[in-house]
């Protein structure tokens, strides 16, 4: 349904349903300025917006029907000026090609005016069977013309067929259909999309991959695992890293190994090994970069156990995380050949930040806390022998 012709009858008189030009007053409307006039009471704003959103009902011309149709069959035709007049839309002017459209282009500034509005069809070079639809309509027009050229523009394209139509502009100005105007509208249609940070890390990451050459990134299964990197992926140990790991089942007290990675071999290499207390390991484990560390920890709360212990800052590259997510699962396996299987616990432990780790953090992490965790409850939703994912358990 078109938006009624009484609307843009001219001003609206604070009377009851007298007539302007024949067109009598709506009730209801009597207390509406106008939608033309300069200044716009709040009500009027709010008629003029629903003016616009709707379609005017003004509909193609027979005549600018056959010249569009005869300029798309000729390809005589560069522009295709199209005005309103009496309410409808007629072929304005019409433009054979000179040169490039680049060039052509300088030649619009002639044919529009400054503050009229007009649509314009511009036949493009490549292909030269497609065409651009320009919507001019600049900043200082009549606000009553806006709102018409603004609630017609749809009709166009729709009634001299959509399918020939491959790009847009939406002019304010002249400026805008100038070569350089033309050239900054390419380039903004050829930009990459604006990212959320979950789509920029997951960019950052798949660089990674290919700089790597490893396994293509699974964002679905990252959702499900913190190891979807690919825990098939192993490394080779080190034969300092594999005699600590082992002697740890012989050890008393409690005692802490931590491991790197070396990147350039893909290497466990070991870091330290030291006797220490769970309280301590917030002072062990490197704070700014991954690491792996096995901590044999006897504990009034718990039978003897050697924990697996994950950390991944999150100030830590993207390379380095990938890295060691994607190592993580094959470094436990590893263990579990290694040492007694009731020796090691099932249950393994993660962390985005180094300092938490401490006696109750862990009592909470691997389920044995009495109390409330201080993080949450690590072990909800989580499988037997699955991770707490990084940085994440705090939000539980």
């Amino acid at each position: 349904m078109g938006v009624p012709l009484w609307l843009f009858g001219g001003k609206f008189r604070q009377v009851g349903r007298k007539r302007y030009k024949g067109v009598p007053c709506r009730p209801g409307r009597e207390r509406t300025e106008a939608c033309s006039s300069g200044s716009q009471s709040s009500s009027t704003k709010s008629v003029c917006l629903s003016i616009m959103s709707a379609t005017s009902g003004i509909a193609v011309s027979p005549e600018l029907a056959t010249t569009f149709a005869d300029a798309v069959s000729s390809k005589n035709v560069r522009f295709l000026k199209i005005s309103i007049q009496n309410e409808a839309l007629v072929n304005d002017a019409s433009i054979p090609p000179s040169s490039t459209l680049e060039n052509d282009l300088n030649r619009l500034q002639s044919l529009l005016d400054d503050n009229i509005p007009a649509y314009v069809l511009v036949r493009l070079d490549d292909p030269p069977s497609a065409w651009l639809a320009v919507h001019y309509v600049p900043d200082t027009a009549k606000v009553r013309d806006k709102m018409i050229y603004a609630s017609t523009r749809n009709s166009v394209t729709k009634s001299l067929g959509a399918t020939n139509f491959v790009d847009t502009i939406f002019a304010t100005s002249k400026e805008d259909v100038t070569p350089a105007g033309y050239a900054a509208h390419k380039r903004h249609q050829a930009a990459p999309k604006p990212m959320s940070a979950w789509e920029k890390e997951i960019a950052d990451i798949k660089a990674a991959e290919r700089e790597a050459g490893g396994t293509p990134y699974n964002a679905n299964a990252a959702r499900q695992s913190p190891f979807a990197f690919g825990t098939s992926v192993g490394l080779k140990w080190s034969d300092d890293v594999e005699a600590a790991v082992r002697n740890l089942a012989e050890a008393t007290g409690d005692h802490l190994v931590t491991m790197t990675i070396d990147p350039s071999t893909e290497t466990l290499t070991l870091r330290e090994t030291t006797a220490t207390t769970a309280d301590e390991l917030k002072n062990k484990i490197p704070s700014s970069d991954p690491s792996f560390a096995f901590f044999s920890w006897s504990d009034t709360a718990l039978e003897r156990r050697i924990i697996f212990i994950y950390s991944c800052p999150s100030t830590s590259p993207v390379k380095h995380r990938m890295l060691y997510s994607s190592g993580s699962g094959s470094v436990y396996q590893t263990a579990k050949s290694l040492l007694p299987t009731l020796l090691l616990s099932s249950r393994k432990v993660e962390t985005s930040d180094p300092h938490e780790l401490d006696a109750s953090f862990l009592r909470a992490e691997l389920g044995k806390s009495k109390e409330p965790s201080r993080v949450g409850t690590p072990s909800a939703g989580l499988p037997v022998g699955g991770f707490a994912r990084p940085g994440l358990h705090k939000k539980r």
